[in-house]
């Protein structure tokens, strides 16, 4: 194994590790008031592309990481539009 791929799969653990305790927090409390759903919609969308990326590049690092990231932020996603609540402030 390169160094190049040592590095990417080091950095591949670490973004897609950070982004688990939300997940979880998120599955286990199905509170998805401090969600904005503009950000992970862009969020996922972004990330989606970053594995369309790695599949072109064939860089398993980034579409291991990428595909865990995606189904984590889809799914947190796909809760914020369940379990929203409207805001009762606006008219």
């Amino acid at each position: 194994m390169q160094l190049i791929d040592i590095v990417g799969y080091i950095a591949a653990t670490l973004t897609t590790a950070s982004f688990v305790p939300q997940a979880l927090h998120t599955f286990r409390t199905k509170d998805v008031r401090g969600i904005s759903l503009g950000m992970y919609s862009a969020f996922t969308a972004g990330v989606s592309m970053w594995l369309v990326y790695g599949f072109l590049m064939n860089a398993w690092p980034i579409i291991i990481a990428n595909a865990i990231t995606t189904s984590l932020a889809l799914s947190i996603l796909v809760m914020k539009l369940r379990y929203h609540e409207p805001d009762q402030n606006q008219a």
